[in-house]
Parts: structure tokens; sequence; C-alpha cells
């Protein structure tokens, strides 16, 4: 590819809405030489199913073949799946439904983290990024409600700040963020986009170019927090 570094980049969830399109863009971009989207839906090489390690560690050990990734984005999350949603009382908890979204909203994501990490540089700027929520905002949390939801991103966003803190001592200028994306327009938001207010329901692909526009702004002070759309930092 002409241009680009001798890098990679990896998108994790490059099925859904924003991980489509966010692999589309880094491709047109040009920026490296390869870009890896993985999906539960994709097969080979390509397959990575966050509740199932053995994938991931498959994955990890595809992209360490090549050129180094200098940006992996966990594009993946789950609001609702079939009859099973964000809860509105606490008489509407699971423990199945609760399990379920704290295996793909952040026990997905860290054990990404855990064999990802290791395969990035050890100098250099590298950018490690998960798709977060505002509402796993403990201090932002005025509703309640959505309990799983707020719960497990809210761990994610823990999390992060935990991968960043042990991954500053491998690599000094490593950057480990959460982001929030906004209310896109994907079929995790679709049936909760009635009182968005106008102008803030993004496409896939406008979601996609202003996150890479966050992370192309990110510096090392930055690492282990929570970004939106925007470039502002969200309190935890």
């Amino acid at each position: 590819m002409s241009g680009a570094s001798d890098t990679s980049a990896v998108v994790i969830g490059a099925s859904g809405g924003i991980g489509g399109a966010l692999e589309l863009a880094l491709v047109e971009e040009g920026t490296f030489r390869i870009v890896h989207g993985f999906a539960r839906s994709r097969s080979g090489v390509q397959h990575l199913d966050l509740v199932n390690e053995a994938s991931i560690v498959a994955a990890a050990a595809h992209v360490s073949a090549g050129p180094p990734p200098t940006l992996v984005i966990v594009a993946t999350g789950l609001l609702h799946s079939g009859d099973s949603g964000p809860e509105k009382a606490l008489r509407d908890l699971d423990p199945s439904w609760l399990a379920q979204t704290y295996a793909v909203n952040a026990i997905g994501p860290a054990l990404v983290a855990k064999h990802f990490l290791p395969i990035m540089p050890k100098s250099g700027r590298a950018v490690f990024a998960a798709l977060s929520a505002r509402v796993g905002s403990i201090s932002d949390n005025r509703l309640g409600g959505w309990h799983g939801y707020r719960a497990s991103k809210a761990a994610l966003n823990m999390m992060i700040r935990n991968l960043a803190i042990e991954e500053r001592r491998r690599n000094d200028r490593s950057i480990v963020v959460a982001l929030h994306p906004g209310t896109v327009d994907t079929a995790l938001s679709r049936p909760f986009q009635g009182n968005v207010q106008p102008g803030r329901l993004f496409t896939a692909e406008r979601a996609a170019m202003q996150l890479l526009d966050v992370i192309e702004e990110l510096k090392v002070i930055d690492s282990g927090k929570l970004f939106d759309f925007e470039g502002k930092e969200v309190s935890f």
C-alpha cells in the first residue's frame, strides 16, 4: 500500500455498524500496511468471538505474524438481544442476562487486551481503544435503570484504567482509552433512538471518522480515560 507505514491496525467487531465503518475508513486512509478486521460472524483467520478466549488467542497469533499493530480498536457492545434488553427497574434483573452483558461488554475487551497488548510495540506511540458509553459513568448517572449495560460499561472503564497503568510500565508511550461514540444509527441503538436530540444521531461512517479524529489527537497523558466523540473527557 503506497504511503503506508510498516505497521498494522486491528478492528474487533468489524461486522458491526461502527466496527465496519472503522475498518473501511482505516483501509481508505492508507496509514497502515494491513488493517485486520475480526468478528464473530466472520470465518477463518478473521473469526473472533469475545466469549471464546481461544479465538482471541488465534487472532492475536495471526496479527503477530505480520507488521506490529500500533492501533487496536474493540468496537463491540451488547445492549439488547431478542427479548432481553436494558432493564428499566430492579425487578427486571436476570442473572443470565447480566452475565451475558458483562461477558461481552467488559470481560471480552479485557481478554482482547490480555492477548493483543503484548504484541503491540514496546516503544513509540501505540493506541488500544475500546468503545464504552457515557451511561457507564458512575458520576454522570442521574436516571438509573439500564442496570446491566451501565454496570458492565463501568466495569470496562475501570479495566481500561487498570490496563493503562500496567501498559505504561511496558511502553511509556502507549495510550489505552475508552471511547464514547455517541448515539449511532446501528442495530444496537435503533430501538432507543426516539429521544435523541436533532443532529445527535450519527451515521456509522460519521461516528467512525469522529472516533479516528479523537484517537489521532490523543496524548500519553490521556491514557486510562474515557473520551466522547468530540474529544471531551467523560468522568468515570
